[in-house]
């Protein structure tokens, strides 16, 4: 069944929502703020992993920078688009119209903002969500959104024990991405190449260090404003084909 896969990705990350708000409940806040310091540096370090890999290429001599470019002017680019749209109060409004229709408020609804944008652009900035949610809607082979569900759903149990029910709502935004990527699938697959894809991961990463930047020392970084930046690698390599 194609979009299977993102319903199973979604269903990971409400299950996982549940258990860490229960877990939650029972912290004090020295547990929290600790366990959220902990998540933050382990996000920097993915994010940290993947641009590394995307930045140096091994070669006999020693490492070999590479796609320096590429990073500028895709943070460039995608700096001044998601400016222009203004992507972050966007899912800032949604998640604050959310809180209001199902009435959250004191404690509860504290960190309820910051848990529905940052877990949001957590699951679905990265190369699994967009090749994932391809294979699904090309061939309905959900194996990879399965394994992302996964460690989405691992992910979940603890930003919603320091974050709260915000992150079981992300998986609205969730679902309409992954579920457009995956309905769009025979569309864009014909433009996606390996290389192209491990620009994307590339990009990625790098939005994903500054997540975790904002878990560890409070909103620095306008990650959702620099999102359209993951899709710049698409005509940046139109453009080295024609140029």
């Amino acid at each position: 069944m194609i979009g299977l896969g993102t319903l199973v990705n979604m269903a990971a990350v409400l299950l996982g929502s549940a258990i860490g708000m229960l877990l939650g409940s029972g912290l004090k806040e020295r547990f929290q703020t600790t366990i959220m310091n902990g998540l933050g540096l382990a996000v920097i370090f993915i994010g940290i992993s993947g641009a590394l890999q995307g930045l140096f290429r091994v070669q006999a001599e020693g490492l070999e920078t590479e796609n320096i470019m590429l990073m500028i002017v895709s943070l460039a680019l995608g700096a001044f688009l998601g400016e222009l749209i203004n992507i972050e109060a966007r899912l800032e409004h949604l998640g604050e119209w959310i809180k209001d229709k199902i009435k959250v408020k004191g404690e509860k609804g504290q960190n309820f903002v910051e848990g529905f944008v940052s877990s949001f652009l957590l699951f679905c900035i990265g190369a699994m969500a967009i090749v994932g949610s391809l294979q699904d809607g090309l061939t309905g082979d959900a194996s990879m959104l399965y394994a992302k569900g996964f460690l989405d759903g691992v992910a979940a149990v603890f930003f919603a024990s320091t974050l709260g029910i915000g992150v079981f709502f992300s998986v609205i935004p969730l679902g309409i991405y992954q579920g457009f990527i995956t309905l769009s699938a025979s569309y864009i697959e014909p433009y996606l190449s390996e290389q192209l894809i491990a620009n994307i991961s590339f990009v990625g990463s790098i939005l994903i260090f500054g997540i975790g930047i904002n878990m560890l020392f409070g909103k620095k970084v306008k990650v959702g404003n620099l999102l359209p930046a993951v899709f710049i690698p698409v005509f940046y390599e139109i453009m080295q084909k024609l140029f």
